[in-house]
């Protein structure tokens, strides 16, 4: 055994003398210490990778890196050198070969370096939960060194896609959104207090801020609402609390914007540890999405005349695009000043359906349709006079736009005449401080009937011989009082009744009282003959007598005259002197009082009107001691002031002086100027509650107090 060990070594060394020479390859000129690290491992999603590794030769300018992602990631073939950074080093050039991404440097690398190599944008993960590799060489290796990425199913992610529906899919255009409805996930409830978070896909389609009131959780007012980024974080309202699935819905007024550039896009709701995918959804360019018919339909006006409120009608067919119900209608009027800052859903109409909301932003009117509404092309839109939306200032020709679905239409030129129109202040003394005026005499005044049959309907025929304070048309009225015994219907159109042959503006009826609005303005003394026709629907008495009707006017204070009329025998002669003869009412105020006030109690559901009290829906109260709140209802029906109301807001309009209120504020504004109420408006079952100085101050009216009453009472 010795003896073998000591030949083995001449053995070996003749072998190897006798081998051809051969080099082998020195690993320690290779690149060494690969690690490739994910920004995240989440399955599907989008990562940012970092990709660090020691080189193992010298590397010149020109030389390449080259970086393999494994066949189941997406690359995107758009990277460039803006998405890709070598730490410390500066990089000529990127391109894309499939799932490999080629490097060109700008600059020499030495061997030994430590290299990090970043990947910022462009790289999707595999779909499906897996370790895959990632393999890095340059320029001076045959073959890939690789390391491994764990890639891994979000456990914390709903598999199901929810619902997004938008008001409109034009680009950078002012939206509604809904996400959902959808099912929480497991065993997950609604919590009230918790917080509810909504990932947007682009933070500038989001405003600074946003208000409870136009978020909703489940139908219900979100309890707050912070937006930090492109995150918008929402507290569930106590409404929506124990509820198994969620509904979000962002209003208009919200101030949300659709992105501005056209793509497909995602929201993402993470409540309670989870994380909720919305469907993909489209946005258009504007350019693209919009189309424009012109003069394909036509717009009729009740009134036609330059400056005077009017209604609109007008029906088109949007072709391809239909108005599906919970969407929008956008009605473009021709400027921001024919729009009323407050609108009222009962006054429009889409396809004989009253909307589920209108607003108004400039010159525009967004009419939402409400849930029961059929969906359809042909859309007829009535805009009614009571929506006091007024005619253009300066006679000419004109033209309204309506857009459903991203579609726009014109109408056909409609003429606005008349001529340049002035603001509607009545020739004479201003109404808010009442002077005699012009003396008139009216002593031969007279007041017939077409009819005095007992119980038939009859026209009525009133002949002024002048008034003392001129009528502004639109704003100001003629009163006429019926005695009991009379039946006046509710409402009376404006075209059963004219003024000086011009058929009334408007018409309000308040029980026994009928209020004429003129079309045109009546100079002070100037005689004002009304034609009350048969089909107005007032009805004699039925029992044979005399009866007294009464003439009065918003601008002058008490009486103007009463004649009697004869029902069911031969009329008596009209007298040839004033009757100031009184209707047949309850105790009257003190004669301090004048004829036209409005008069009404602190704590008593009523007002009362010329000797007739009239139901209120919340009585008038004292606020802090010494404000006395009344119903924003009593400015409508008291002082036939244009009133528009609902839970939110409050909006009073004389002439062309807006006063507009904010449930829950002490701030006003009188047209674009704000100012401090002594109170602040309330709710008060159902009805907003108004300090009623703050009003008659601005619009001129005047306030006494009746001692023989213990009422307060209004005029102008």
């Amino acid at each position: 055994m010795e003896k073998s060990k000591k030949a083995l070594p001449i053995v070996l060394a003749s072998a190897l003398a006798a081998t051809p020479l051969v080099v082998v390859p020195q690993q320690a000129s290779a690149l060494s210490s690969v690690t490739v690290t994910a920004d995240d491992e989440t399955a599907g999603e989008d990562s940012e990778y970092t990709i660090e590794f020691t080189t193992g030769k010298d590397l010149d300018e020109g030389d390449t890196i080259t970086i393999k992602f494994d066949s189941a990631y997406d690359v995107d073939d758009s990277i460039d050198d803006s998405d890709v950074e070598i730490d410390g080093y500066d990089i000529d050039d990127v391109e894309v070969d499939g799932n490999e991404i080629i490097i060109t440097l700008d600059e020499p690398i030495d061997k030994g370096e430590d290299l990090e190599i970043t990947i910022s944008d462009g790289i999707t993960n595999p779909d499906d939960e897996d370790t895959y590799e990632v393999g890095v060489k340059t320029s001076s290796e045959n073959t890939f060194k690789y390391d491994e990425v764990d890639i891994q199913e979000d456990d914390s992610s709903s598999s199901d896609e929810f619902d997004v529906s938008l008001s409109s899919q034009v680009a950078g255009e002012k939206v509604s959104i809904e996400l959902g409805d959808f099912d929480l996930d497991g065993k997950d409830k609604l919590e009230a207090g918790k917080t509810i978070t909504v990932i947007f896909p682009d933070e500038d389609m989001l405003p600074s801020s946003i208000d409870e009131s136009d978020v909703k959780v489940n139908g219900n007012t979100a309890k707050s609402v912070d937006v930090d980024g492109d995150e918008v974080t929402i507290k569930v309202p106590n409404g929506a609390d124990g509820d198994d699935y969620l509904d979000l819905e962002f209003l208009k007024s919200a101030g949300i914007t659709n992105p501005e550039k056209a793509d497909d896009y995602t929201f993402k709701v993470k409540y309670d540890g989870t994380t909720y995918e919305s469907e993909s959804f489209d946005i258009t360019k504007s350019s693209s999405s919009t189309s424009t018919v012109n003069g394909d339909y036509t717009v009729n006006l009740s009134d036609p005349t330059a400056g005077a409120r009017s209604s609109y009608t007008f029906e088109t067919d949007f072709g391809n695009k239909k108005l599906q119900a919970d969407s929008d209608l956008i009605i473009e009027f021709p400027s921001a000043e024919m729009v009323p800052m407050i609108l009222s859903p009962s006054d429009f109409t889409v396809n004989g359906k009253t909307p589920k909301k209108v607003g108004a932003l400039g010159n525009k009117v967004y009419i939402t349709t409400p849930s029961n509404f059929s969906a359809d092309s042909n859309v007829k839109v009535v805009v009614a006079y009571t929506a006091w939306i007024t005619n253009p200032k300066t006679a000419g020709s004109y033209t309204l736009k309506a857009t459903v679905d991203g579609k726009t239409i014109t109408s056909k030129a409609f003429s606005i005449g008349g001529g340049t129109v002035t603001p509607t202040t009545p020739t004479t003394p201003a109404p808010s401080t009442p002077t005699p005026g012009q003396v008139v005499n009216n002593s031969t005044a007279t007041i017939t009937l077409t009819n005095t049959a007992l119980g038939q309907t009859t026209g009525v025929n009133v002949a002024i011989k002048g008034l003392g304070v001129g009528l502004a048309k639109q704003r100001d009225f003629i009163e006429l009082v019926f005695p009991a015994g009379y039946k006046v219907p509710a409402y009376i159109a404006p075209t059963s009744i004219s003024v000086n042959g011009v058929a009334a503006n408007y018409v309000a009826v308040r029980g026994q009282n009928v209020l004429v609005y003129p079309s045109q303005d009546i100079p002070a003394a100037t005689a004002a003959n009304v034609a009350i026709a048969a089909t107005a629907n007032i009805v004699n008495p039925t029992v044979k007598n005399a009866y007294s009707i009464s003439v009065y006017t918003s601008e002058e204070k008490g009486l103007q005259f009463a004649r009697a009329v004869g029902v069911g025998m031969p009329a008596p002669a009209q007298p040839a002197t004033p009757a100031p003869v009184q209707p047949t009412t309850p105790a009257q105020p003190s004669a301090a009082v004048p004829a036209n006030a409005a008069l009404f109690k602190v704590n008593a559901k009523s007002f009362t009107l010329h000797g007739k009290s009239y139901p209120l829906q919340v009585a008038p109260y004292l606020a802090g001691g010494n404000t006395t709140m009344v119903p924003a209802q009593f400015f409508k029906e008291a002082l036939a002031l244009t009133t528009q109301w609902n839970n939110q807001s409050v909006a009073i309009i004389s002439g062309t002086k807006v006063l507009k209120f904010s449930v829950g504020s002490n701030k006003a504004r009188i047209g674009s100027q704000e100012v401090t109420l002594p109170a602040p408006v309330v709710l008060k079952e159902g009805m907003p509650m108004i300090p009623v100085r703050f009003v008659t101050d601005n619009l001129g009216y005047k306030v006494g107090w009746d001692a023989k009453t213990s009422s307060v009472y209004v005029y102008r």
